[in-house]
This record gives structure tokens, C-alpha cells and sequence, in this order.
């Protein structure tokens, strides 16, 4: 099958659904698949051989000055050149840049006015740079803030689109209402403009079809998938402090504040043994007062010798971290739909403890890998935590059962199967194989 994928690039941050379209393009190739990824606004950034193209559309520079300078609007595309040259966006995502919300809102707004936005020559480069590759079969957008490039995309290549939807709606929530509620109407005018869309979880195609009104027929779930290459176990001694682990990005909502709250309890409260808290992950200029707040909260409770920030991990790093827990937990505040995290910490036979909501409660239900707590309750959460402390037979027993429920369930290889299982549906139904055109 001949698929294109089109992935968003997040400068500087490694980004949980650049390394799902990353891992999932490379296991389709070596299934045999010709498959081109097609980075967006800033080349990819992964923690494995990264097998994206070199040319990056909708530049970050480009889009900006499309936006606010119409004369950019019509410039030569010699002169884009220039600013969309893999160097110069190499460098720009180098760097993280605090955004402007207004801008963020009104860049939202003409991404999903397509070609009748100000971004109508980004639009135009694209489709004609796609002409001259080999006709694919499927399209693949990776989520609904693109999904104004699918009619352009039927039009243009007569294949099926495919829209991914794995966790837009915690982007849409944060623009300002006037921004949001345009979104979310432009979002459900291109609904009919895809063939099908998949949902990372069953939660989330639930939810997704009640929030943009997808109808729940038109959405399939193929779950996250990771390449297990180099997770394995490793025992941990008893004469090691328990370590609790927090691994994802560093902000609010992601929770490590009440994971710490947690910790505070367990130790002065709960009468917890020799125990450290280590803590990894990006995190963003306008998230580092929130970080400091944090270690300064810690100080204060005399736990500062016991708390670790470790900074952004590659995969080696990031493995031997994981591999170095006892348990791992990411309270979120909000319903996540994907738990990349969790999959890689069970992949190496960490057990996991996740308030019961979004996506957490089918994935640990699915591999046997932890235990439930209540959402934003740091003392349900320190309760939880305090039980596998207490029961080394149960955390062993867990972890075990992690270790295998990821393999048998979340395995890359295992999701690119069911990724062309639905693919080749869609392309049977709308009868649109490029082998069927000729191409």
C-alpha cells in the first residue's frame, strides 16, 4: 500500500504524536509499505531514526509572515526558499519560543479555512510538491487542526483521507472562546471532506464524536503502538529507596504538583521509608516558574534531597530512567487520550498508578499494568502509591503483567497491521487505490 502521512513538528519538544507517526511509518516500511512522513510547521524531533522527509511545508517563518505581511501573500516562491530551507528550520526549533494566544488562534483559524485562508499559497506549495510523488492510496492528516487540507488533498490526488485524532481537543480548549467556537464550526464543516477517522483510544473516539460531532460510525480506534527495541527489565534490590517516577512534559495540567502533593503525604503522613521522586520531561519557557515553584514547595517541606528534575531524556536516557522506578505516575488534571508514557514505563516492567479517567483506565484494563486513583486527589493517589510500597509482591506482579500486556497489545508492529487493516478498507469502499487509477 502506498500511504502518505502528514505529521506536525514541534521544534524543540519531543512531541508524543511525532514519535507515534514516527514509529508507525517506520514499521509500515518494513512491513513492506511505501510510505512518505511529511513534516509541517518544523522538521520532527524523535528519539529513533527519524524517517520523515527533509522538506518541511507550512514553515513556521512562512506561515507567520502569510499571516500578518499580505504581501507574503503573493511572494515569489524563490524568495520562500529561503526562510523554508531545512537549515534555517532547524535552527528555528532549536529554539522554544513563548507564543502569543492571539496568534495562535488566528493561525488555527486559517489552517482550517484551507485554501480560502491567508495561507492559501502554503496550501498550493504542498499539493503541487505531492503531484510529483507517486500517486499514494491514503492520505493521512494527523489531526482535525488539519483537516482543512482534505478536500484539497481529494481533489488534487484522488485518494481516500484519513484524519487521526489523538488529543486536539486540550489545544482547542486553551484558545480564547471567540477562536475556539470558530474552530470547532470549521472543524465540523470538513468532517464530510474525510473518509474516516481513527481515534487512539476508545475514549477518545467516544469523546471526539460527541465534541466535534463526528458521527461514531466514521471513526475506527487503533491504539498507540512503540517500538520495543532495547525495553527490557530490570530487577531493582531491596536495599534501593522506593522511587517514585514522573515521566511527560513538565506543566500544569500533566500534574506533577499533585504527584508531589503525594509525595509530601506519603512521607510525612503516611510513614513512607526511604523514597525518592524523579521527575523528566520537557518543558517550555513559560512552564519553568511553575517547575520552580514546585522545587521551592519541596524546600520548604524539607524533601528537596528527595526530589530530581532530570531534565529532556533521549531513548537511552529515557529508558535507563524508567528502568530505575519502582512505579511511575502522571496524575493529569485532564482526560488524556493517548498515555504514550505509561506504555514505555510498563515496557520495562514499571508499574503504573493514573487517575481514573480518559484513556488510563481501558490501557490498564487492556495489559494488567497498575492500579486507578481518583482524578486531582493527591491523597487517593498517595494511598494507592503507599499499597505497592507495602506489597512488593504486587508491584513485582504488576510490572509482570505490564511487561507483557504491552508486548501482547501495543506493539508497533501489531498497530501498523491494524492500521492498513483499516486503510484498505477505506480505500475498498471509496474505491480510490491508486493501483485501481493507474498510478
Amino acid at each position: 500500500m502506498r500511504i502518505h502521512f502528514i505529521t506536525a513538528g514541534a521544534a524543540a519538544m519531543y512531541c508524543g504524536s511525532c514519535i507515534r507517526d514516527n514509529a508507525l511509518a517506520a514499521e509500515l516500511m518494513a512491513q513492506g509499505h511505501q510510505v512518505l512522513l511529511i513534516p509541517v510547521y518544523t522538521p520532527t524531533l524523535t528519539d529513533e531514526r527519524n524517517v520523515s522527509q527533509a522538506r518541511v511545508f507550512f514553515g513556521g517563518i512562512s506561515v507567520y509572515l502569510q499571516q500578518y505581511v499580505p504581501l507574503f501573500r503573493t511572494s515569489p516562491r524563490w524568495l520562500d526558499r529561503l526562510w523554508d530551507s531545512p537549515a534555517v528550520l532547524a535552527l528555528l526549533s532549536k529554539f522554544s519560543i513563548e507564543t502569543d494566544p492571539r496568534f495562535l488562534g488566528e493561525m488555527t483559524i486559517s489552517m482550517l479555512r484551507g485554501e480560502d485562508g491567508h495561507l492559501n499559497k502554503e496550501f498550493q506549495k504542498l499539493l503541487a510538491w505531492l503531484q510529483t510523488q507517486p500517486r499514494p492510496d491514503v492520505v493521512s492528516l494527523p489531526f482535525t487542526l488539519l483537516i482543512g487540507l482534505a478536500a484539497p488533498l481529494r481533489r488534487a490526488l484522488g485518494c481516500a483521507v484519513v484524519c487521526t485524532l489523538q488529543g486536539e481537543d486540550l489545544f482547542l480548549n486553551g484558545l480564547a472562546e471567540l477562536y475556539r467556537t470558530e474552530s470547532l464550526e470549521l472543524i465540523r464543516a470538513h468532517i464530510a471532506d474525510v473518509d474516516t477517522f481513527i481515534a487512539v483510544s476508545e475514549y477518545y473516539a467516544d469523546f471526539m464524536s460527541g465534541y466535534v460531532g463526528i458521527p461514531r460510525h466514521k471513526i475506527h480506534v487503533v491504539p498507540l503502538g512503540i517500538n520495543l527495541n532495547g525495553y527490557e527489565r530490570v530487577p531493582r534490590t531491596a536495599d534501593e529507596p522506593f522511587t517514585i517516577g514522573y515521566f511527560s512534559r513538565v506543566a500544569p495540567e500533566k500534574g506533577l504538583h499533585t504527584l508531589c502533593e503525594a509525595y509530601r503525604i506519603l512521607r510525612q503522613e503516611r510513614g513512607l521509608g526511604p523514597a525518592r521522586l524523579e521527575a523528566a520531561g520537557y518543558i517550555s519557557p513559560e512552564d519553568k516558574p511553575y517547575l520552580l515553584k514546585i522545587e521551592r514547595q519541596m524546600e520548604q517541606e524539607g524533601l528537596a534531597q528527595e526530589f530530581n528534575y532530570r531534565g529532556v531524556l533521549d531513548r537511552e536516557q529515557k529508558i535507563r530512567f524508567l528502568q530505575a522506578l519502582d512505579v511511575l505516575s502522571v496524575p493529569s488534571s485532564y482526560a488524556e487520550p493517548k498515555g504514550l508514557f505509561l506504555l514505555e514505563a510498563m515496557a520495562c516492567g514499571v508499574p503504573v498508578v493514573q487517575p481514573r479517567h480518559g484513556a488510563y483506565p481501558e490501557i490498564l484494563a487492556r495489559t494488567g499494568g497498575g492500579l486507578l486513583c481518583e482524578p486531582e486527589n493527591p491523597g487517593s493517589l498517595a494511598d494507592v502509591l503507599f499499597s505497592l510500597w507495602k506489597d512488593a509482591a504486587l508491584t513485582e506482579e504488576l510490572g509482570r503483567r505490564g511487561f507483557d500486556g504491552v508486548r501482547q497489545h501495543y506493539a508497533v508492529s501489531q498497530v501498523a497491521r491494524r492500521t492498513v487493516e483499516v486503510f484498505s478498507a477505506v480505500v475498498s469502499t471509496t474505491g480510490k487505490s491508486a493501483s485501481a487509477m493507474g498510478a
